[in-house]
């Protein structure tokens, strides 16, 4: 079975952005084993505490999470134009140690997406993966892209999208890159 891993860059209760990586998870097609990862727990990147004790056990999770998915789904907010602090904060303690980088992310299929209450989605935090990706050296998927704007109008209060075009766009998204990671695995 093909395991995908999403992730939401945000920590906050009520995110928009975790709203829609759930959503992403019920709209899984058949045959597609979706798991949801958490930074919650993953303190800042220090080399010391790597060299004093390791790995933080939010770390190693997450790092065993990506390494046993076949594809991974970042869900993205934007802040100040780009990606969140934090959530390239995990991403960095995922390639650690250095030597491990072609391991937990070679050739692994990715796909971001994001949803942002302003008007312009998180375009910019999208693009702002892509050289991160790039030197990671996944394989991105640019088979759809999808920027929910003013997301506090999107989604109801359950966290479920309410919008009848964005939940289609969201299945057919997912149908893709289900696709793409499925035949690349």
């Amino acid at each position: 079975m093909t395991k995908i891993l999403g992730i939401s860059g945000s920590l906050r209760q009520g995110s928009f952005n975790t709203m829609l990586l759930n959503q992403a998870a019920k709209l899984a097609p058949e045959g597609i084993d979706f798991q949801i990862g958490t930074i919650k727990g993953i303190p800042l990147y220090d080399g010391d505490l790597e060299d004093s004790s390791g790995l933080p056990p939010a770390v190693q999770k997450l790092k065993t999470q990506v390494m046993e998915s076949d594809g991974v789904l970042l869900v993205t907010p934007e802040y100040n134009n780009s990606m969140p602090g934090v959530f390239k904060n995990a991403i960095d303690w995922l390639t650690r140690p250095a030597s491990d980088v072609t391991r937990v992310w070679g050739n692994r299929a990715v796909a971001v997406i994001g949803a942002s209450p302003g008007n312009f989605g998180t375009i910019l935090s999208q693009q702002a993966w892509l050289p991160v990706l790039r030197l990671l050296g996944t394989r991105p998927w640019f088979g759809d892209r999808l920027m929910v704007v003013r997301a506090d109008s999107v989604f109801n209060e359950a966290g479920e999208i309410a919008d009848e075009a964005v939940l289609a766009h969201l299945r057919k998204l997912m149908a893709g890159f289900s696709a793409f990671v499925a035949a690349g695995h």
